[in-house]
């Protein structure tokens, strides 16, 4: 498929999708959620496919919606603000939420309103020294989307989300890296060949280990402590009896990297 609105290019296993509306600063459209969902598809099927890693090309990771596309109507014909959100950024979310293979957000630049949580419905967040996180919705007399109001109270608190709405701060790299929101900071002339050597890392990984990994993580945010221990018996069970699983204690005792195959 022929893409407009982003860049997809596999290297060693790792499928990176640039949003590549530079002169935009990568603001999401209708287009560019059709073409994120057309890409994500084919990498779910796609077995050489182990990492995915989500970025934006040129100075920002995105602004968020385009806010210069053509609303959508409801039923009465009157706008309908949540129309948007049902038939692109919800899915997208939800896709990336529950995605099987490892993804990797690499905000290069601002990740502004719903591009923000975008990026957080990724695994693992990661940023340059220059980029910040802003949910800027409030500014706009809006209200925060794309899973922001669930994503941000289970990872920084209820209290420290809360004011991150309201106020529609900047929050620069160092500080997200110190509140939980990203992963590692990367200094700016260095971040492309650190995002390519972690997402090379997740591809060379135990591919199905990490789909149960992040399975257990998921059912966490509902489960007791007694069903999660259940579900960490069941899922080791089913571990222990991959390849991977064989190939790890091998190479350990062999005292020699493993060749992970995926399964």
């Amino acid at each position: 498929m022929a893409f407009t609105a982003i860049r997809a290019t596999v290297d060693e296993g790792v499928l990176t999708i640039a949003l590549a509306r530079p002169d935009k600063l990568n603001a999401f459209t209708s287009v560019m959620h059709a073409e994120l969902r057309a890409a994500l598809s084919e990498a779910e099927t796609d077995a050489a496919i182990r990492c995915v890693v989500l970025t934006g090309a040129g100075r920002a990771f995105s602004a968020g919606q385009d806010l210069t596309e053509e609303r959508m109507r409801g039923a009465d014909g009157q706008f309908d603000f949540g129309a948007r959100l049902e038939q692109d950024y919800n899915p997208l979310v939800e896709r990336l939420y529950a995605f099987p293979k490892v993804t990797v957000a690499a905000l290069n630049g601002p990740a502004v309103g719903a591009a923000a949580n975008i990026a957080l419905a990724c695994d693992v967040v990661v940023a340059a020294r220059s980029a910040y996180l802003q949910e800027a919705f409030a500014k706009i007399a809006l209200v925060p989307d794309a899973g922001g109001t669930w994503s941000l109270p289970r990872i920084v608190g209820a209290k420290r989300a809360l004011a991150l709405m309201l106020t529609a701060d900047q929050i620069p790299a160092e500080e997200l890296c110190r509140m939980g929101l990203v992963y590692k900071v990367f200094d700016d002339a260095a971040f492309a060949g650190e995002v390519a050597a972690l997402a090379r890392r997740f591809a060379a990984g135990p591919a199905m280990t990490y789909r149960l990994i992040k399975e257990a993580a998921r059912a966490s945010e509902r489960n007791d402590l007694s069903t999660q221990l259940a579900l960490e018996a069941n899922l080791q069970r089913n571990a222990g009896t991959s390849e991977d699983a064989a190939e790890g204690v091998t190479a350990f005792r062999e005292k020699r990297p493993p060749k992970y195959k995926g399964r």
